[in-house]
């Protein structure tokens, strides 16, 4: 029963399914505001154009899952839910992103408190270094996007679109900058200086996973070949 339970812990706190629980708690949120709130046509736009590409990551999972499960009847007693809220694309079917509160819930129920959760996250120094980088990244592209597209208003502005916010924001937290889109009001640079300052914290702390990780595979070569 304690080694059924430990299993379980491990599956639910594995990196993918961290992401994905933050993405969950993401994608519910922005149904709210969506839901709610009067947004403008661009904002709109680029919530739409996040909650899509998040469902493919959502639907990956799914994939990933349902394939490695023994039993497939089984399985799809809960995993239609999952499937549901994992279509892109329809709008329609955005209602179904609701249900991944039962998803939500069905992951910190195998845990006692969040502070279980983030010590068996991160028991693995390494994996838990990987997933915070993961999240933050996502988190940072996603809401830098929407932050920048909500300041530049005014005429001069080159960031107009959803397309351009996200564009933006990939290029400047991955320190590529190639300068086609830049802010020009005072908190678009705000927002700028600190989405570069968490970008070269993320690659620092992304080199030394590799780094890691590289040497870690290379040690258990040198362990099987003698």
């Amino acid at each position: 029963m304690e080694e059924q339970h430990e299993h379980e812990l491990k599956k639910s706190a594995s990196p993918l399914n961290m992401v994905i629980l933050v993405l969950s708690v993401y994608v519910l949120g922005a149904l709210l505001i969506d839901t709610f709130f009067t947004l403008s046509h661009e904002t709109t736009m680029l919530l739409e154009y996040i909650d899509s590409a998040i469902c493919f990551v959502f639907l990956y999972d799914f994939i990933r899952r349902f394939s490695q499960a023994e039993n497939k009847l089984q399985f799809m007693k809960w995993g239609w839910i999952d499937l549901i809220a994992s279509i892109p694309t329809f709008h329609y079917l955005r209602a179904g992103r609701a249900m991944r509160l039962i998803r939500i819930v069905r992951i910190l129920r195998a845990f006692r408190s969040t502070k279980h959760l983030i010590n068996h996250v991160y028991k693995n120094k390494t994996q838990g270094a990987f997933t915070t980088v993961s999240i933050i990244s996502l988190l940072m592209i996603i809401f830098s996007s929407i932050a920048i597209l909500q300041v530049e208003h005014v005429p001069n502005s080159n960031i107009k679109t959803a397309e351009d916010a996200l564009w933006w924001a990939y290029v400047t937290l991955t320190t590529v900058g190639y300068g086609d889109k830049f802010p020009v009001t005072t908190e678009g640079r705000i927002i700028a200086g600190a989405l570069i300052a968490v970008g070269f914290g993320l690659f620092g702390t992304f080199t030394s996973f590799l780094t890691a990780w590289f040497l870690k595979n290379t040690n258990l070569n040198d362990k099987q070949n003698t």
